[in-house]
């Protein structure tokens, strides 16, 4: 894809307002993903000074939240969000076919994954999705440097499904509730590649300072080691920033 709208993109930087800035070798890249064609958006050399993003990390607290992510939470900068919104815009058209317009964040947080893999429950060993709307976005902002894994794609092998709308919502969710009370699958742990339940059909690798952007309703997970100690620590740990992202106009 190259770097569409490139004038927008550096035009922000000189902004003297802005408490981030885009690194000057930035490089954009659209991809169509399985079957159902997901649009994918990566985003390699985001930040100027992604370092510099990394040591804010080590200064917040993290809880566990009440949600299924499997590991712990901290907010990110306000700064970060205008920042997202500021690069994201320009390539909303080209890539997701939305408009451009004001973003909205469910949520923008700091995120450390630290569940050992013994501890997952069913829900939490298979892709899934974040929303049933095909318009909302997610981002993964990687910040790790040792191996840490990246993201995959996944399709559902019964139904066939790469996404989950609301029409397909109701028949998703009961087949998955009968496998998961018989749960054949023999792969504990965090999900890394195909299993008898579902099929990876892509992948991106979690690169320091790589941003990927994708609808929320397509089925992911992370790709998270099953046989190594995830460290609480944002400068040796799992660390990225995770935002859920909805335009409005």
């Amino acid at each position: 894809m190259g770097q569409p709208n490139h004038a927008a993109l550096t035009g922000a930087e000189r902004d003297p307002s802005m408490l981030m800035h885009r690194h000057p070798e930035i490089r954009i890249t659209q991809q169509v993903i399985g079957r159902e064609h997901a649009p994918l958006l990566i985003i390699d050399n985001l930040l100027a000074d992604p370092e510099r993003m990394v040591r804010k990390a080590a200064t917040r607290q993290y809880v566990k939240m009440a949600t299924m992510f499997p590991g712990i939470r901290a907010p990110a900068p306000a700064s970060y969000e205008t920042f997202l919104e500021s690069t994201l815009n320009p390539l909303l058209r080209e890539c997701f076919g939305l408009e451009p317009g004001r973003f909205v964040f469910p949520m923008c947080h700091f995120s450390l994954v630290t569940q050992p893999a013994t501890r997952l429950h069913f829900l939490q060993r298979i892709p899934h999705i974040d929303s049933v709307n095909r318009d909302g976005l997610a981002t993964v902002h990687y910040l790790f440097r040792d191996g840490w894994g990246g993201t995959d794609f996944y399709r559902h092998r019964k139904s066939g499904f790469e996404y989950v709308d609301e029409q397909r919502h109701g028949a998703y969710f009961e087949c998955l509730a009968q496998e998961g009370r018989v749960d054949e699958d023999e792969q504990a742990g965090y999900i890394d590649g195909d299993t008898s339940l579902f099929e990876r059909v892509a992948g991106v690798e979690g690169v320091f300072n790589r941003l990927i952007v994708y609808r929320r309703n397509s089925l992911h997970s992370g790709r998270i080691a099953n046989d190594r100690v995830l460290p609480a620590d944002p400068a040796t740990g799992r660390l990225s920033i995770n935002a859920f992202i909805d335009v409005v106009r």
